[in-house]
């Protein structure tokens, strides 16, 4: 850290470089490095305070104690678990993480993770869903020119925003987000009833016959609507441990996906100035076959990393707040906003005072959106839970060994008791371990790029030979 510091606290403010000298002097700083470093750099981690024993219950002797009297401050820093990458990069990689492989193993398959490998020989696609137009925006066409004259480039700041604010329909693209839940949800049940008049068969039938899982994730265009992507795929009776019946074809799921959607009509009341109106989905519906092994232009790897991506993002990528604006008087209170972001929170202030069963001004910092960003039905794979799980008892067995503790897995029953007090003392970091815990989590971020460049070209070496 020493040798690299000049370069990089060059450009620190003085209150971060005050707080970093701070920092750097006090003691137990190798302790605290090794704390943050645990928690894989987080931004923002939780301050415990407490004590773990673990006692033979036989004999009753102390085999292992901790206590975070003797730790920096007094406190044991663990991550945060934001999804956000706006808020936690660190904790967003893992979550991304976690989110690939429930979508690879739901394509692929994983005995591990309950899938099998003939899971991957089912009728699969992956779709997207859309919302529709609210008013032409800005945007970068296949003719390269845009209907303002103009060819933005791809980081313009116009891109996604109103040609014409005074004629754009602000609360309907409010409205559409608020309700994207409830349009999901109608879809997924004209799609059961599409498939089953498809098939020649009664809901119930098809039902006995067949599963329709999927897993789903929300992406926030740049114009401030949201869209979601879905792997949707055919299974048998029993889900993926059964194969689809014959009549389950990929033709005849894509069919039912485009039928579906174009039935679903989620109605919104008038209220006060606003008029009453119809939501649908938008007409730019893709529905693409997903290969196996690979084959095909839609990949497996392909599709689960795409999921894996969006799941860390939300509408922080139109411009607005990544966290809850609060019960906020006047509008000009907020920072710095693109015109076009300003305007959709607007409209969420003002619809809620007529619409205030839909909790808008409280989902203002996610323009209205109210739902889940990534959500999967309950046989599509394995669960986020049980893959934190798994990570979880991983570390325990590691710590286990490392302290001579019996792995509690040898033995057929517990021998050992483990008494523990834990208590919530805090979160985040000052200005200078902030600098710290940054630095850390870039030293984590680029030795993980150069292993992942380092086996790709070692399994290109071995495709050679």
């Amino acid at each position: 850290m020493t040798n690299r510091a000049p370069a990089t606290l060059a450009g620190l403010d003085p209150v971060t470089w005050q707080d970093f000298l701070r920092v750097a002097g006090q003691p137990g700083l190798d302790r605290w490095t090794e704390q943050v470093r645990r928690t894989g750099g987080c931004s923002d981690p939780i301050h415990l305070t407490g004590y773990t024993k673990t006692i033979d219950r036989t004999t009753g002797h102390v085999l292992h104690a901790y206590s975070t009297d003797a730790e920096p401050g007094g406190r044991l820093r663990v991550a945060c678990g934001n999804r956000r990458a706006s808020r936690c990069p660190s904790c967003a990689w893992t979550y991304a993480g976690d989110t690939y492989h429930l979508i690879r193993a739901g394509l692929t398959g994983d005995p591990d993770k309950g899938m099998p490998h003939t899971v991957r020989e089912h009728p699969r696609v992956f779709a997207t869903l859309t919302a529709p137009s609210f008013g032409p925006v800005h945007n970068r066409p296949a003719s390269g020119r845009c209907r303002c004259g103009a060819q933005h480039p791809e980081d313009a700041p116009a891109l996604g925003t109103a040609l014409d604010p005074e004629t754009y329909d602000y609360a309907g693209a409010v409205l559409w987000n608020n309700h994207a839940s409830d349009l999901w949800r109608y879809f997924t049940i004209y799609l059961r009833r599409e498939i089953a008049a498809r098939a020649g068969l009664t809901q119930a039938e098809a039902r006995r016959q067949s599963r329709i899982s999927f897993g789903k994730v929300a992406e926030y265009q740049k114009r401030g609507a949201v869209h979601f992507h879905a792997v949707i795929r055919f299974d048998g009776p029993d889900g993926p441990d059964s194969a689809p019946p014959a009549w389950a074809t990929l033709d005849l799921l894509t069919d039912a996906i485009r039928a579906a959607a174009a039935r679903v009509a989620v109605p919104v009341p008038a209220a006060g100035p606003f008029p009453a109106r119809v939501l649908r989905w938008g007409t730019q519906l893709d529905v693409q076959p997903i290969g196996a092994f690979d084959r095909g232009e839609v990949t497996e790897q392909a599709v689960a990393a795409y999921v894996a991506k969006y799941a860390t993002k939300a509408a922080e990528t139109t411009g607005t707040v990544d966290r809850r604006i609060g019960e906020l008087a006047e509008l000009d209170k907020l920072p710095a906003l693109p015109d076009h972001a300003r305007w959709l929170i607007q409209a969420c202030w003002d619809l809620d005072v007529h619409y205030s069963d839909r909790k808008l001004w409280a989902w203002a910092h996610m323009l209205g959106f109210r739902g889940h960003f990534s959500t999967k039905s309950r046989r599509y794979s394995t669960t986020l839970g049980a893959l934190r799980q798994t990570r979880a008892d991983y570390r325990a067995r590691q710590e286990r060994r490392d302290r001579g503790l019996p792995d509690l897995d040898d033995t057929p029953e517990a021998t050992t008791l483990v008494l523990a007090h834990w208590a919530y003392a805090g979160h985040g970091h000052t200005p200078g371990e902030s600098w710290l815990a940054a630095t850390i989590y870039r030293d984590i971020s680029t030795n993980r790029d150069t292993a992942r460049l380092a086996l790709a070209d070692l399994e290109d070496q071995e495709g050679e030979w």
